[in-house]
């Protein structure tokens, strides 16, 4: 690492002094599960408007709650610890302006089942730390209850917080009811978090409206509606009162997606292009009504995937898109050179800059660089800092405790599933391995998601750390790799889907990176995909671990009165029929791919886990399959976590359910 590292508060020493990246060779025994697995030590981090201070959400002088501190970047500048609750997490944190800050409150230390919607909205003052509460928390008392008489009900939410504006101070934000059917965002309101009063919008919403994109004003630019199966976005130019269709269609065939907006007029598109289908990035043009022909950004072989990065009030200055890894675009030239001698500074890493007054002499840069050996460090650089101060300050490590160099290197590899169809593979491999490994095929949820990105993830280093070869399929039907790879994932569950994983294995073995030795695992979806790897191709695999796992198709897609979940009508109605199947006409594709029906095919050993309040896979999969794996002979290791949903996030139950699946893959594969 370069430069030398300064500490900028007490607090932020997380318990213990910042370390080398690069600390001495790996130690005889893996690292303990704890390590991959405890919450993070600091998790957001925001600058100012100014750029003159930087908000952190940390574990405050060793409590287990996250709290709120403000660090002051400017000479003689201290550390400033604003809010700690004793029952709840500080997060999504805002700055309205230099000297206020908005934030809402979580309870990441119980189950995921546990967790409130809303825990509430809440503002605080930087200098007096005088605090005060607009939104009630959904459910009972907040942590500061009596703060403010006259409180938002629970679902309501911060739709949009203004930049700060040269014309006046900033006081309103724009919140939003959020519909308790899950249908998107409605009645739009304004808050004054000064005196707490909230008034009627002025501006006017499309009929069944859904949600919407405002500017930097906090004023709706593109709107999205909903109606059955028909969904339509919305354009109002800057200065009009009119909104202007710019699509309509139905759920599974919008003709673009929309990714964001500057503050001149500007609209930007994501649409498909060439024979696979890719999205690139393009402005759109009014009057053609159409995306343009020349795209800002196209990413071969991948989806765009990004977001904008814009100015307060200005230009677009750059583009943050995601290929293997995430990587940023500037069109600034002034913020390209940074760039570049930021990559210099770390490099093999991917470094992401936010900026206020971005590429000027006075710029200030926080710097959050990564990799998939390192899970994250945060600097902080001044360009016109003062004599005597740095320009490169270190903030702290994402993870303390965490050696890099025990850690396992990840890469991207395309191969060709056996009908020619690309496919692309994840493999995490010990830096240390040599020869063939036995192999964890571990399979993403979903599955209409991209399953990775380059990086340090937690289950993929666990597993390397105990000497295994992770494969992790991008399977059709994943998103991110092109329409075509996507839609010929279509009514494939159990079917091309799960050859994909089949071919993903056999790849790396014809590689000899993988021995002959395998088990496969996965949640949700990959769940699913894990017991229908043991149903079509038990000679691939010794063991199957599947947590939180679909296994009974029917209940799936038709639900039961007697069975609570939180899939909706809507999805059941108008796009599980095209993406999964149709219950009565494709019944006996169902009845084939349903590993409650075909349990008895299941020979291998497995270890199944559910939560006992999960309402996207509830506990009714589990049983099921359970009870049919007992009547056909094969019961499975079985364990439920009360209180928890879709995700275990209760550490003790994460790293029971991690001590579990290390055994046993221990007691299936045998070490190289």
């Amino acid at each position: 690492m370069q430069g030398k590292r300064f500490k900028l508060g007490g607090w932020l020493r997380m318990g213990a002094a910042l370390v080398a990246l690069h600390a001495g060779g790996a130690l005889a025994a893996p690292p303990a599960a704890e390590v991959f697995f405890r919450p993070s030590d600091l998790v957001e981090a925001q600058l100012s408007p100014s750029g003159r201070l930087l908000a952190v959400t940390t574990r405050l002088k060793g409590q287990q709650r996250l709290g709120l501190a403000v660090v002051d970047l400017s000479p003689g500048g201290k550390s400033k610890h604003l809010a700690q609750f004793t029952d709840a997490d500080v997060g999504g944190v805002e700055w309205q302006d230099d000297g206020r800050l908005l934030f809402s409150t979580s309870d990441l230390a119980e189950g995921s089942g546990l967790r409130e919607t809303a825990w509430g909205l809440y503002g605080i003052d930087v200098e007096s730390k005088k605090l005060r509460q607009y939104v009630r928390r959904r459910g009972g008392d907040s942590p500061s209850e009596g703060l403010l008489a006259e409180l938002l009900p629970w679902n309501h939410m911060v739709a949009k917080v203004p930049h700060p504006q040269p014309d006046g101070p900033n006081e309103d934000v724009l919140m939003a009811e959020v519909a308790v059917d899950g249908s998107g965002l409605r009645v739009p309101l304004r808050l004054n978090t000064r005196n707490g009063v909230s008034r009627a919008v002025d501006f006017k919403l499309p009929p069944n409206c859904t949600g919407w994109i405002s500017d930097s004003r906090a004023q709706p630019r593109v709107a999205f509606t909903r109606k059955k199966d028909v969904h339509a976005a919305y354009w109002r130019a800057p200065g009009s009162t009119e909104w202007v269709q710019l699509y309509e269609d139905t759920l599974l065939k919008a003709p673009y997606e929309i990714v964001g907006i500057d503050d001149v007029g500007g609209l930007y598109v994501a649409d498909r292009r060439g024979p696979e289908g890719y999205r690139v990035l393009a402005r759109y043009d009014f009057k053609t009504q159409a995306p343009e022909a020349k795209p800002l950004i196209a990413t071969p072989g991948f989806d765009f995937d990004g977001s904008l990065v814009v100015e307060p009030g200005g230009k677009l200055i750059g583009v943050r898109t995601t290929v293997d890894g995430e990587t940023t675009v500037w069109f600034d030239p002034r913020m390209k050179a940074f760039q570049d001698a930021v990559d210099g500074r770390f490099p093999g890493r991917v470094n992401r800059i936010s900026c206020r007054r971005c590429g000027q002499a006075d710029m200030t840069a926080l710097v959050r660089s990564y990799s998939d050996h390192e899970p994250g460090e945060l600097w902080v650089h001044q360009a016109n800092a003062a004599a005597g101060m740095p320009a490169w300050r270190a903030v702290s490590r994402v993870r303390s405790g965490l050696d890099p160099a025990q850690m396992a290197s990840m890469d991207l590899q395309r191969i060709k599933a056996r009908d020619g169809r690309d496919l692309p593979v994840w493999v995490t491999r010990p830096d240390a391995a040599k020869g063939a490994l036995p192999a964890v095929v571990l399979l993403h949820g979903g599955p209409w998601v991209r399953g990775n990105e380059w990086g340090w993830h937690p289950m993929a280093q666990y597993l390397a750390s105990r000497g295994y070869l992770v494969i992790e399929p991008e399977f059709r039907g994943s998103t991110g790799y092109g329409e075509a790879h996507f839609t010929a994932g279509w009514k494939q569950w159990g079917q091309a889907m799960q050859d994909d994983v089949a071919d993903a294995l056999l790849w790396a073995r014809k590689q000899g990176l993988a021995s002959d030795q395998a088990c496969i695992a996965g949640a949700s979806y990959g769940g699913y995909s894990t017991l229908m790897g043991l149903v079509k191709h038990p000679e691939l695999y010794r063991c199957g671990i599947a947590w939180l796992a679909v296994a009974d198709l029917d209940l799936f897609l038709q639900g039961a009165f007697f069975v609570d979940d939180d899939l909706s009508d809507i999805g059941r109605k108008y796009t599980l029929p095209d993406m999964v199947g149709d219950a009565v006409k494709d019944a006996a594709m169902i009845a084939a791919n349903s590993p409650v029906k075909q349990a008895a095919r299941i020979k291998a050993p497995v270890l199944l886990a559910y939560g006992e309040s999960d309402l996207r896979v509830p506990l009714a999969h589990g049983k099921r399959l359970r009870d049919a794996m007992k009547d056909a002979g094969n019961p499975p290791e079985w364990v439920s976590y009360a209180h928890e949903a879709h995700g275990f996030t209760k550490l003790e139950n994460e790293l029971d359910f991690a001590k579990r699946l290390e055994a046993f893959l221990a007691k299936h594969l045998s070490k190289p």
